[in-house]
């Protein structure tokens, strides 16, 4: 599904130049639960920047069921973002002035479900869960955890086929933060492709793959035990 050879990014700030990410070579199949794990500024949020589509890379090749996209055109990557990649952040990025139910809508708006659906998908969404009694609510009436809810389910409401999560259970308490993870496995045992970036051992050992970095290179690429 997934394919990365040779990536690398460089961020650049005045004279100042640091690699990010340094000549990666990844193979990720469709159905997998990768970990991405390692210490700050390894470069795990930048390498699920690029697999996401949010960030180029500097040089090098990625391949996205079949097609080479590296170099394509803004344009072009949010056209194939769109309902194929949904993303799950450590900020639950919830816009208050907006319902639950709204919130998670608007993940449909600029994509190919047609309108007349966009209800039902969101209740199914709701429901899958377990928020559906908070639809009218606003981001602000709710806890923690209910917020991950819906930030995932806004990611999975146009049923896209890989889900990129950063730090999903980061802002979050044991109870809710294994609530979060019970929800992404069954996600990926339903078929959703699932890339992780956490900083819990724990909750990596429950992927089937994990992918240590360290200072922008794989240290570790290793299937689960």
């Amino acid at each position: 599904m997934l394919k990365l050879r040779k990536i690398s990014k460089l961020h650049r700030s005045g004279d100042i130049e640091t690699t990010a990410l340094d000549h990666i070579d990844l193979d990720i199949e469709a159905g997998e639960y990768l970990a991405v794990t390692g210490p700050s500024g390894c470069g795990k949020s930048t390498l699920l920047g690029i697999l996401g589509l949010l960030d180029a890379p500097t040089q090098g090749e990625y391949w996205f069921d079949g097609a080479n996209v590296a170099g394509w055109s803004e344009a072009r990557l949010t056209q194939l973002r769109r309902g194929r990649i949904g993303f799950v952040f450590q900020s639950f990025n919830l816009i208050d002035d907006l319902s639950v139910a709204e919130n998670i809508e608007l993940a449909l708006e600029y994509g190919d479900v047609p309108a007349r659906e966009h209800r039902a998908r969101v209740d199914e969404a709701m429901a899958r869960l377990g928020i559906a009694h908070r639809a009218k609510h606003r981001p602000s009436q709710l806890s923690g955890g209910q917020q991950q809810r819906v930030a995932i389910a806004r990611a999975i409401v146009s049923r896209p086929a890989l889900l990129l999560a950063d730090e999903p259970t980061g802002n979050l308490d044991s109870a809710h933060g294994d609530e979060v993870m019970r929800i992404l496995r069954e996600l990926n045992a339903e078929g959703t492709t699932l890339v992780m970036v956490t900083h819990s051992p724990a909750h990596a050992a429950q992927a089937t793959r994990t992918l240590r970095l360290l200072d922008g290179r794989v240290l570790v690429d290793a299937l689960a035990a």
